[in-house]
């Protein structure tokens, strides 16, 4: 960085940096735009939603199975589940051949929620990305990957097993 370009210590940027960062606020309006009206007409978060929406495309699915679909840490799942248990949205029993094992199923009123849902439960980030040219997700893969090694210490790699609408 230096100050000929304006890109100096005080931030000020390139007009290239300047415009890629308004396409980040952009992405992130937007999925906070999402998350916000889903919650607004189902009353319930859109991590929970999503979690929600999997279990029921796979009824008697384990934590693990779901952890595995939302691509979260188990840990991220198990307080997902809590809250929708909590909520009357979703049961948790322990499988009858392994009593370790825990089954979870939606109830009647997690599936009214469910129907309810404007847009992708999975989040419009999530949904563009998994329609995306794969020639054009490696792109983006290798040039964040980028981003996010610039970023050093400050990088928060743990969050990336951590739902957007949790971030």
């Amino acid at each position: 960085m230096n100050e000929a370009d304006g890109s100096g210590p005080q931030g000020q940027g390139s007009a290239q940096s300047k415009a890629v960062l308004r396409q980040f606020r952009v992405i992130f309006g937007a999925v906070r735009a999402h998350f916000h009206e889903v919650e607004k007409q189902t009353g319930v978060g859109g991590a929970q939603l999503w979690a929600l929406s999997a279990v029921a495309a796979q009824p008697d699915m384990g934590m693990g199975d779901l952890a595995e679909a939302m691509d979260i840490h188990q840990s991220t799942a198990s307080n997902l589940v809590r809250g929708l248990v909590q909520k009357g949205l979703l049961l948790s029993r322990r499988a009858d051949a392994d009593r370790r094992q825990v089954c979870l199923t939606v109830t009647p009123q997690g599936r009214q929620i469910l129907q309810k849902v404007p847009g992708p439960v999975s989040g419009v980030l999530a949904d563009v990305l998994a329609q995306m040219d794969g020639d054009v997700l490696a792109r983006l893969h290798a040039d964040l990957g980028q981003l996010i090694g610039a970023l050093g210490q400050q990088a928060d790699v743990g969050a990336a097993k951590t739902p957007l609408a949790e971030l």
